[in-house]
Order: structure tokens, then C-alpha cells, then sequence
């Protein structure tokens, strides 16, 4: 699979400075922002500072501190939004990729989202 990153993609440019972003965390290698179009109370959207396009364009080609600092830097946000699981209300992350997954940016991203019932992720199948 080939991975087209578009260095005009707007999480390029908020990543560059040309575009504001209502910032939730950073790290050396990992941006999360508060979601222009939140679907429930907390919605944030974690992305690496690298350019990857999908989940596992990120996995396949980051290095192992990318991918550490993504993940850590994720769960420290599920814990100061208080949507972490051991909290008992939970939440949901969520990553789209490519055309069957919908995917509306060409740069990895994870959706954290919580703090209200999020119902069923998919339908279930008739069969």
C-alpha cells in the first residue's frame, strides 16, 4: 500500500503553526487537540507530529519513541479528561483509514471520546 501523505493536509498545517488548534497536550512526537466538531462532551484528537497517513502507515514506520509517546501521551489525556476506564465511565478511540474507513484526513489520527453512553460502534450485520 502506498502512503501519500499530502503535506497540505490541515493537520499538517496546525502542525505547522498556520492554523489554531485548541491544544490538550504535546510532546516531543505527539499533538492532541480539542475536535472543531465534537460528537460527545470530550472529543479530542491525538496525532503524531511524523508524517503518517494511517494507523498502520504510524505502526509499520515510526520509530518505537513515536510510538510509545503517542500511546502514553493518549492514555494521560483519557485520565485528565476523565474518561479513563478505571473511572468506570470509559470511552471510545477511534481511527479511520483509507476509503472503506472513511478517512477524511491524510494524516494518522485517534479520536478519544467519552463523557456520555456512546451506543453500538457499527450495526449489526444482518445474517
Amino acid at each position: 500500500m502506498a502512503y501519500d501523505y499530502d503535506d497540505d493536509n490541515i493537520f499538517a498545517r496546525i502542525l505547522r503553526g498556520e492554523i489554531p488548534n485548541a491544544t490538550v497536550a504535546e510532546t516531543e512526537h505527539t499533538l492532541a487537540f480539542a475536535d472543531i466538531t465534537p460528537q460527545a462532551p470530550v472529543h479530542v484528537l491525538v496525532i503524531p507530529k511524523g508524517r503518517y497517513v494511517t494507523y498502520d502507515d504510524f505502526h509499520a514506520n515510526a520509530s518505537d519513541a513515536e510510538i510509545v509517546d503517542f500511546h502514553r501521551t493518549a492514555a494521560a489525556i483519557c485520565a485528565e479528561q476523565g474518561i479513563a476506564a478505571d473511572t468506570g465511565a470509559g470511552f471510545r478511540a477511534i481511527t479511520n483509514a483509507g476509503r472503506d474507513g472513511v478517512q477524511e484526513v491524510p494524516h494518522f489520527h485517534l479520536h478519544l471520546i467519552g463523557g456520555r453512553p456512546l451506543g453500538r460502534m457499527l450495526a449489526r450485520a444482518e445474517g
